[in-house]
């Protein structure tokens, strides 16, 4: 019986991750984060391929967090242009 409350529970956990994780990554109101987005958001932004991406997620990771979204130049090949092309669509929050 005390395995079957076990499991019960944790089947309740699993559900509970299953369905809130995605959200805490995906777009909020058409809006990307820049900090949590995974490589197949980042996508979504106008010039914006698989490479940026990974160069936008290993800067993160290397240097924290982005503190506003024009810190997106910081990345190393994306510049003002990709800035400005993107800049109502990044959030840092």
């Amino acid at each position: 019986m005390k395995k079957v409350k076990v499991l019960f529970v944790l089947l309740i956990a699993v559900s509970f991750i299953v369905g809130v994780v995605p959200f805490a990554f995906a777009e909020q109101d058409g809006k990307i984060n820049i900090n949590t987005a995974p490589l197949e958001e980042l996508v979504k932004l106008k010039r914006i391929g698989p490479a940026y991406a990974k160069k936008i997620i290993a800067y993160r990771e290397t240097n924290g967090p982005f503190e506003k979204p024009e810190d997106i130049i910081k990345v190393k090949g994306i510049g003002r242009k990709t800035y400005e092309a993107n800049k109502d669509r990044i959030i840092t929050e």
